[in-house]
């Protein structure tokens, strides 16, 4: 009998895969993306300190306030927009964008594509 595995699994085992070749560093930290059915949470991480640098999620009472919905793609580019701001602000210019194993398509897009043109660069 063959048995599915469900797309929680596959989606942590194909980030597990990723995570062997990106890995974040003081000069270049790694933007981490997680995606739930409700929220959207992004993580500036330097993996080699251990440490995160900078974090925003749709949870947060300012970013919430700003939205309809979290959990759409126009929220998802709020966010990016957000994380990329505070980025910036903490003089970092340049990130590794690690999508957590979700298909760069939608929301994980969005947040990039804001994250992007909020002055980050990868």
């Amino acid at each position: 009998m063959i048995k599915k595995v469900s797309r929680t699994q596959v989606r942590q085992k194909k980030h597990r895969r990723m995570r062997n070749h990106i890995a974040g560093t003081a000069e270049r930290p790694r933007l981490a993306v997680f995606r739930s059915n409700k929220h959207m949470y992004a993580q500036i991480i330097d993996d080699a300190a251990g440490r995160t640098l900078v974090s925003a999620s749709t949870m947060q009472k300012d970013v919430k306030a700003e939205l309809e919905q979290t959990d759409n793609v126009a929220a998802a580019a709020y966010l990016g927009t957000v994380i990329g701001k505070k980025a910036v602000e903490a003089g970092i210019q340049e990130v590794v964008f690690d999508r957590g194993g979700f298909i760069y398509h939608g929301k994980i897009q969005a947040l990039a594509d804001a994250a992007r043109e909020a002055g980050l660069k990868f």
